[in-house]
């Protein structure tokens, strides 16, 4: 009786598993880098050449604010949709929504013959806000298997991170060297083409996976919340066609506010809330997302109205720096890097100061770059200083607010506590946009030339800068409110 010698495949190693997870991941997060790399050039291409759009569009430069108040509402309704979404049917065909919308959007721009068109388009662009967390998700579910997931992941974010700051410089550089070289539209359709290559790199370089969660998505809840934001919205706008003693327009806002009334009642009746409104209102949560609302007016509202006055003519206006778009350039840079500054130097300063301590700081050095914006606005020099005290902690913010509302949130919410942080510091930017908007229209007064002025007031920009450093006070006063166990799980100097 002969016996056969049965051959048998080696089964792979954990540490070979995990090896190819690795060679995967790495190709993964040079895709991801590429998306990245459009994100940072749309947050920074624009903000230098705002009064040359503004200009482009014949418009009055104060209406540039609505444009940022447009995109930054359909961003906060684009994030808690497109989120849920990527978790019903897959982050990569949700990647490629975001990016052919905001493409769209980018292109519309290049083509817009109108204030309205353009709106739209600007608007539109507001799905790339999405991009980041649905990159994080990828990188999360590609190291499933590696044994080291968390590690992995937070490398991957923080070479995302690292990028969009990079390219948030360059994109701000190249369009201050461009714009008075160029025709606009040939300005504006740099960041289409970058979005449209980005595409197809995502169409190419991503895996595609089937999403994991099941369910559906809260319609009535986005529908309520959608309706909420409109009027409030459609209100300011009126404020600023009717100016502020408008019935009409203070009725409007009211019905906003109302209707959030049946949107707490039916997001608390469903099984998956668009919005977790019981999370949001515990006294561990509502301190940091309310810190996040209010972070937004300056770091999301507030950056339109310093464009506009770094390149105001001193000589016509009696205010501004009369800087050229490569010194506001420049300012960009400069805010950039400290923001960077701010974020990479956190876990040394929450080590030393404990993590209540530094961010309560972080929202004081925001209030008070802005503050500073009061007395000291009358040179280049002054504007550095201003921004880069105000960059310090507005770099620490962006770095900790995620994680403490993630520890603050029991464990089976962290991921929903983390994006309401995104998506109230996208409303708080929204609504401060609009009300900028209003405080910088044109008063109709006599410039120092003596002929019929249509640019914003200084006064406007006094409001804007006001508002700005008080909502950072604000913040700092929201922070002591929380309950110690709030930051519990980050220091035990809480």
């Amino acid at each position: 009786m002969s016996t056969r010698r049965v051959s048998r495949r080696p089964r792979p190693s954990a540490s070979s598993t995990g090896g190819r997870a690795l060679q995967g991941l790495g190709a993964i997060v040079g895709f991801l880098v590429a998306v990245e790399i459009a994100s940072g050039v749309l947050q920074g291409y624009y903000t230098p050449i705002y009064p040359q759009i503004a200009e482009h569009l014949a418009i009055p430069e104060g209406d540039i604010n609505w444009f940022e108040a447009a995109q930054l509402i359909v961003s906060a309704l684009a994030i808690p949709l497109l989120a849920r979404l990527g978790d019903l049917i897959g982050h990569k065909k949700v990647l490629l929504i975001a990016t052919a919308v905001t493409a769209l959007g980018s292109w519309i721009t290049v083509v817009a013959p109108s204030f309205t068109t353009f709106l739209i388009g600007w608007a539109l662009q507001g799905a790339s806000i999405i991009w980041l967390p649905l990159e994080i998700a990828i990188i999360h579910r590609r190291t499933r298997d590696s044994g080291r997931q968390s590690l992995l992941t937070r490398r991957g974010a923080a070479v995302l991170v690292g990028a969009l700051e990079l390219a948030v410089i360059i994109g701000a550089l190249t369009s201050g060297a461009l714009v008075d070289s160029l025709d606009m539209r040939w300005v504006l359709a740099i960041p289409a083409i970058v979005v449209t290559v980005v595409f197809f790199a995502v169409w190419a370089g991503i895996e595609d996976t089937p999403g994991e969660s099941t369910g559906g998505i809260d319609w009535t809840g986005l529908a309520l919340i959608t309706a909420a934001l409109g009027l409030v919205m459609a209100g300011l706008v009126l404020i600023r066609l009717d100016g502020a003693g408008s019935v009409r327009a203070w009725i409007v806002i009211l019905l906003g506010i109302l209707v959030l009334v049946p949107f707490v009642r039916h997001e608390r009746s469903v099984t998956d809330p668009i919005v977790d409104v019981d999370l949001l209102a515990s006294p561990s949560q509502w301190p940091i997302q309310v810190t996040a609302f209010l972070f937004g007016i300056p770091v999301l509202g507030g950056q339109i109205p310093l464009s506009t006055f770094a390149q105001a003519d001193p000589d016509v206006r009696g205010y501004g720096l009369g800087a050229d778009s490569g010194f506001v350039s420049t300012l960009i840079g400069v805010y950039v890097i400290t923001l960077a500054i701010g974020a990479f130097t956190l876990p040394l300063t929450t080590r030393w100061f404990g993590v209540r301590r530094t961010l309560i700081g972080a929202c004081l050095l925001v209030a008070a770059g802005y503050a500073l914006w009061l007395p000291f606005h009358d040179s280049t020099m002054q504007a550095l200083i201003n921004m880069a005290i105000a960059g310090v902690g507005s770099g620490a913010l962006v770095a900790s607010l995620p994680a403490a509302a993630a520890a603050a949130a029991p464990p089976e919410r962290t991921g929903i506590a983390t994006g309401m942080t995104n998506g109230t510091k996208v409303i708080g930017g929204a609504i401060a946009s609009s009300i900028f908007a209003i405080a910088l229209a044109s008063t109709g007064s006599i410039d120092k030339l003596g002929e019929e002025s249509t640019n914003a007031p200084l006064s406007g920009y006094l409001v804007v800068w006001g508002v700005c450093a008080g909502a950072a006070l604000l913040a700092a006063v929201a922070l002591l409110m929380a309950p110690r166990v709030a930051f519990a799980q980050h220091s035990d100097d809480a």
